[in-house]
């Protein structure tokens, strides 16, 4: 594959890139100069160990599309991309509001981007309300707009948009509630990266501009070699975009917020090797200085799982991982960021999500998609406050757990396969017959996904004398949240239970086995 590269002029591209340096906003702990612990080898980085215990602890995490793409609120976060393809609704949705893309481009939307009611507390709180264990931005998305104060580009929320330092507010304000703080980058797909090919036309998205997120055509803005222009289109030398845009936005974050954990969407592969090599050694060295434990999870095949965590988008395993992995999910049915009317899921099935991906040793990080001007609407914080409500109740058993022998039982199966296969997963429904569990210390947690039948018996056939790999002794059976005691006994078949006269919960409940 011949990659063809639209440059700009490239003195005013140097001058540009050689007035760019990251400056500190957090004092870094002082400590003699030592050498790096990590080389710039899959070898030596694998001697990181991808999942701390912090992060296997924690099972709930939240993060927010939240960028120029919110002002639009059509179509979807893609709206940047799609409003240039004429067989596109974004394309039409876009002449038809806006105008036509050389008299109204996506740059334009920058000054609108306003966030006029962004307040970082307030969304620290709710998402620690929410039974987050980490929250932060997706720093910046495939759009190239940095949601930080950056000296790397103009096109940041510092100096453009809303003026605010998104990324640092959202820092303090996290941190502040006890969480960890997560980075994530899309940033990858901003190049621009496209075939040559004589279809012109461009039927196919992907069939030309698969590698990148501007399409270059003539007479549009991600064609046009006005240096500020070229860095928010990705229209520039593929070697200096790799080292001063794709690693510098890093270092610049990992200086000045010193991320938890940085998360990487698809596309990391068409980054060469040798700058994911760089990425991690310096993270890792970064952070060693910190005496920190930090956590890298991609999405695809494009690091080693030596030394980092898997995610799976809006999917998950249908068996317990031998490694930790992450699913990450959305709070909507449709976009990932704000559109007008954008649906949104039941707290209920949100959850259930979440007892599932634990009970087979994930995390979910789980979207939330703000309104350009900073609010969070009622509807998705009603869902986030109902799920923390469970948990602030039943959170012993999701929080510091670890996945037991099996995941669970009960009829409804996951789908096989990954994010090509997302449809498939959004369709899947759990009931009352399902039961996933986990595990702390000489506890075993059966979670019943919804509310049983009042005084009817129950039997979790995980227990079965059969199926249990060591002879398990039970001293006691509670329903939590139940002041009544309970009657059980324990068969071949397995733990027969009858479930408390008065209903308990309705989402989920959880029996508690010592």
């Amino acid at each position: 594959m011949k990659n063809q590269i639209k440059t700009i002029t490239s003195t005013l591209l140097c001058c540009t890139m050689l007035s760019c340096s990251a400056t500190t906003k957090v004092q870094q702990i002082n400590s003699p100069d030592l050498p790096p612990s990590y080389e710039q080898s899959w070898d030596s980085l694998a001697k990181h160990e991808a999942a701390p215990q912090w992060y296997q602890d924690a099972k709930l995490g939240i993060y927010l599309h939240w960028g120029v793409y919110s002002v639009p609120a059509f179509g979807s976060e893609w709206y940047p991309r799609n409003m240039h393809f004429k067989n596109r609704k974004e394309y039409k949705h876009h002449i038809e509001t806006y105008g036509e893309l050389n008299d109204f481009g996506y740059h334009d939307f920058v000054p609108l981007f306003k966030g006029e009611y962004f307040d970082a507390v307030a969304w620290a709180k709710l998402f620690k309300k929410a039974g987050a264990k980490f929250a932060g931005p997706v720093t910046e998305h495939h759009d190239g707009f940095a949601m930080w104060d950056s000296e790397i580009t103009p096109w940041n929320s510092m100096d453009r948009g809303p003026k605010v330092d998104v990324t640092g507010e959202l820092k303090e304000a996290i941190t502040a509630q006890g969480m960890k703080f997560i980075t994530t980058f899309h940033h990858s797909k901003n190049l621009q990266r496209y075939n040559s090919i004589t279809n012109k036309k461009e039927n196919k998205p992907g069939e030309r501009f698969g590698g990148t997120h501007y399409p270059y055509y003539e007479n549009t803005p991600p064609a046009s070699t006005d240096p500020e222009l070229a860095l928010l289109y990705g229209n520039i030398v593929e070697e200096e975009w790799n080292e001063k845009i794709w690693f510098g936005k890093l270092k610049e974050v990992i200086d000045n917020y010193q991320p938890d954990i940085i998360w990487f969407d698809s596309w990391l592969h068409l980054v060469p090797e040798q700058y994911r090599k760089k990425f991690v050694a310096y993270y890792l060295n970064e952070a060693k200085k910190l005496n920190k434990e930090v956590v890298i999870i991609r999405k695809q095949n494009d690091l080693p799982l030596s030394f980092s965590v898997d995610d799976l988008e809006k999917s998950r395993k249908n068996h317990i991982g031998a490694q930790p992995w992450m699913t990450d999910e959305t709070i909507s049915k449709g976009s990932w960021s704000y559109t007008e009317n954008l649906r949104v899921k039941k707290a209920k099935d949100v959850l259930h999500v979440l007892i599932d991906v634990v009970s087979k040793n994930g995390t979910m990080l789980l979207n939330v998609s703000p309104k350009s001007d900073g609010i969070i609407p009622e509807n998705q914080q009603a869902v986030l406050l109902k799920m923390g409500a469970w948990l602030d109740k039943y959170g012993e058993a999701i929080f510091a757990t670890r996945p037991w022998y099996t995941f669970g039982e009960g009829p409804t199966k996951e789908p096989v396969g990954h994010f090509k296969n997302h449809r498939e997963f959004a369709k899947v429904k759990y009931t009352n017959q399902d039961v996933r569990y986990t595990s702390k210390g000489d506890s075993i947690y059966a979670i019943i996904l919804g509310s049983p039948e009042s005084n009817k018996k129950i039997t979790l056939t995980a227990f079965a004398k059969g199926k249990l790999p060591n002879t398990t002794n039970i001293s006691k059976v509670t329903a939590l949240g139940a002041d009544e005691t309970l009657t059980w006994t324990l068969t071949d078949k397995g733990l027969q239970i009858t479930v408390p006269a008065n209903q308990i919960e309705s989402m989920a409940m959880v029996f508690k086995i010592n």
